[in-house]
């Protein structure tokens, strides 16, 4: 074999190790791309289920505080849990719109995807604390909304589940945020990470180390 048919068939050759090598690594990230959807779909049906638990308080705020507009204690509770609900619907539906977009083009690079996986974690993270934290106290206007619709007053009936209850909820609040200063001390990077881990959610651990992977896979 001459030279020149030598190198035309070396040539030949590495195209084809360069097409296999493409075609195993588009199955390869199909594959990857699969669990990762299926990883994100419990936040996703997560999030759908806090929207509906929030259209739950709109309806019951809503059916509530246009008919006591005359006593401020009931409109402010109704006013409160209206806009919780809201915010709950709110939330809900923007984690729901970042996750499909880290779902709706998997021809992206890696990097690409793993940007906004994490634009859905920092997201997610943010809307677990404003959802979250204020039920140490929002549960106080609930009470009087469900106890306002049986046709009683609590707050004029039992003040002192208010002073009581608020003061105890300002203490969950406080006893919360230095807990999480503490935990994230340096001096506790084992606490600091399972900390991070609690609040950031299986589904999106599991979606960032397909993620991970797949990043590895392409460099090797």
């Amino acid at each position: 074999m001459e030279l020149d048919e030598l190198k035309t068939a070396w040539l030949a050759l590495e195209r084809r190790l360069e097409q296999g090598n493409a075609i195993n690594l588009q199955l390869y990230k199909e594959g990857r791309m699969k669990k990762l959807r299926s990883s994100l779909r419990p936040l996703y049906w997560g999030q759908i289920l806090q929207m509906l638990f929030g259209l739950l308080f709109v309806v019951l705020a809503a059916s509530f505080w246009p008919h006591h507009r005359d006593v401020p204690q009931m409109l402010v509770s109704g006013l409160i849990v209206h806009a919780y609900g809201v915010l709950s619907i709110v939330m809900g539906g923007i984690t729901i719109g970042m996750i499909s977009r880290v779902n709706s083009d998997y021809s992206q690079p890696v990097l690409e995807i793993q940007k906004r996986l994490a634009q859905v974690r920092r997201f997610y993270v943010l809307g677990g604390m404003i959802v979250g934290l204020p039920w140490a106290l929002i549960w106080l206007p609930l009470c009087v909304v469900l106890a306002g619709k049986v046709g009683v007053d609590l707050w004029t009936q039992a003040p002192s589940v208010f002073w009581i209850g608020g003061g105890v909820g300002m203490v969950i609040l406080l006893g919360t945020w230095w807990f999480h200063r503490w935990s994230r001390s340096p001096k506790r990077p084992r606490l600091a990470q399972a900390m991070e881990d609690s609040v950031t959610g299986a589904s999106l651990r599991k979606a960032g180390r397909i993620l991970s992977e797949l990043e590895q896979f392409e460099k090797e």
